[in-house]
This record gives C-alpha cells, structure tokens and sequence, in this order.
C-alpha cells in the first residue's frame, strides 16, 4: 500500500497537460495531496501549497509521487537530487512511468539504505491471460477518445460518480497509472506484453450482476499512430456495450504529433463502432463528453449545443457540468 498523504512532484513539466498525473489526483483525492513540489521552469501549477521536501515532512507527507507523464515515461536526471533528498528526509516515491523507479540504481540504493519503498505502479502485478472474446455477464462502457489525454479518464470517473449518485451499480475500473494512483486498484495496460493486452482487460472486468456496469477507462486513440494499440486492447478486451466519445475542442494536432490532425468526432464515431461491434454487435454510442477547461462557460454549452444537434448525442463536459445526462443515456441500453 503506498501510504498517505502525498507530495506531488511537478518536476519541471512543459505545460500543464504533462502534469495530468498530479492534476487527477489533486481533483480526485484532494484530501491525499497536501502540496507540489515544482522545479525551476515548471509550467505547471495545481494551485496546492508549494512545498520543500522539509515542508512537506513537517507537514506530514508519507510519499512523494511523481505527477508527470513526459513522452516515453522517463525519470529525468534533473529530478534526482529532489528524489534522492525525498528519500533522505523518510519519504516513500511512487511513479507510474514506463522508468522505472527501481531500476535507478542510485535510487535503488539509497531506499534500500534507508528502508524507504520505491512504489511502480505501472508494473503488472497478475499473470493476465490471452483473450478469449466470450460474452461475459455485466454491462461496460468505454471512453474512446480522438486523442490522447482529452479525458477519457475524468469522463469514467465522473460517469461512476453520477451513476452512484442516481442509485445505479457501477465501478470505474482503471486502466492507467493515474486511474490506479487514485483508485488503488487497475491494470497498467500499456506496460503489458501485446499479446496479453486485451485478456488483461478481460480479467479486470469478469462477469457480473445483469445491471452493474463497469467503466473502463479508455487510453490512447485508434487515430494516434504512437498509441492506437491500448486502444484497440480495450475495445476487444472490455467488450463494451457502450461507447462515449471523447474531445478537445481547439486542440492543434495530435499530442506529441504536430504533423497529424484530430480527426472529427464522426470519424471516431464511424471507426471506432464497427471495431466494437466485432466483439459486441449490439454496441452503442451513447454521448460525447467535452473537455471545455480552455473554453469560457457559455462558449463551452453553445459548443456542446451544437455538436448534441449533429450527432443527436448526450454531449456535456462531465467534469464542468455533470454527468448525470451520460449515465441516463446508458438506461437505453
């Protein structure tokens, strides 16, 4: 268990996106995260405390957690010395990047010096099977999204939380390193060997009561050409009867990919159904869902207006608005 509460580690992020880690958790278990510890040229801020490592152990932090997703998962050598001082001061580390924590051998050292835990979350802790494709009992809806990190994540945890609200069984189940540092619980899909990908997701949604659902949280995109695989893995491992899609408005290209477009929400809509369908072909979109944080209030529902006349699709920004109108959609199904 990694224990409670956390320093959340911003590093020296670019923008604010690279910071995705940290931000779900401050929005999601606010009471864990007491503050951030951000480097020189950091250009994220959560608006927590900002702390020193010596602040946040008098503070009472257990555990530092490094809130940055760079491109490629790395522990960057500028972040040492502020891990290394962490563990000095009786602080745990936790990481869900591809780096692994352990395999820093000055890292390594010194926690074993010290007795400290290095926590990897994106490390597979089950022998997960290859996928079968059988039917299982339960309901499932997926994000897909037209891109990566348009939030796909928020809309699961937000569709849980309305569903609950509503009196309506329903568990997210997380499938990243964020959605696992905030549940405790998930598969790390996309540090799984291929050929298990989607028998991990199989395992991690068995079957189940007829009117439970279990909100999968989607990962990548069927368009980006760096991380489509997670996506198609979670399509023919969840099985979902449901689909959301997920968008940025405004967004210039691909994250990570300057020379791609995102391609329209009825390009995802028309590709990523038939895929789904090959394993469920009773499989519906049911909504879109918005990521309008760039965008001010009433620009943000005339767009969301708009779009629910194209598509005639529940469309709302789930974490801005609620997800009351998503999880009602699902009564459909």
């Amino acid at each position: 268990m990694i224990e409670l509460p956390y320093l959340l580690f911003l590093g020296d992020a670019p923008d604010p996106l690279a910071a995705k880690v940290a931000q779900g958790i401050k929005d999601w278990r606010p009471d864990h995260a007491l503050g951030q510890l951000r480097l020189e040229g950091c250009k994220a801020n959560l608006d927590l405390h900002d702390m020193t490592i010596a602040d946040a152990v008098a503070a009472g932090v257990k555990t530092l957690v490094i809130g940055v997703a760079n491109r490629g998962g790395i522990i960057s050598p500028v972040w040492k010395s502020a891990l290394l001082e962490a563990l000095d001061a009786g602080l745990d580390i936790a990481s869900g990047l591809h780096n692994l924590l352990r395999n820093e051998a000055d890292l390594a050292v010194k926690a074993k010096e010290l007795g400290r835990t290095l926590h990897d979350v994106r490390v597979p802790s089950v022998s997960y099977p290859i996928a079968n494709g059988k039917k299982r009992t339960g309901k499932r809806l997926l994000a897909v999204g037209t891109d990566c990190s348009v939030g796909k994540m928020y809309t699961g945890l937000c569709v849980e939380k309305a569903m609950q609200a509503l009196g309506r069984k329903a568990t997210f189940r997380a499938t990243g390193q964020t959605g696992i540092l905030i549940t405790g619980d998930g598969v790390p899909l996309d540090a799984m060997i291929a050929d298990f990908m989607a028998g991990s997701i199989e395992y991690l949604t068995p079957d189940n009561e007829p009117d439970h659902w279990d909100i999968i949280e989607g990962q990548g995109s069927l368009f980006h050409a760096s991380f489509s695989g997670v996506a198609m893995a979670l399509i023919h491992g969840g099985q979902p009867d449901a689909l959301v899609l997920c968008h940025e408005p405004n967004r210039p290209h691909m994250r990570g990919l300057p020379d791609y477009r995102l391609p329209s929400l009825e390009a995802l809509r028309d590709l990523a159904l038939p895929i789904a369908q090959i394993v469920n072909p009773a499989c519906r979109v049911v909504g879109v869902s918005l990521n309008t944080s760039a965008l001010g209030l009433d620009e943000a529902l005339t767009l969301c207006a708009e779009i629910e006349a194209r598509l005639d699709l529940s469309t709302v920004d789930p974490f801005r608005h609620g997800a009351e109108r998503l999880a009602e959609a699902l009564d459909t199904i």
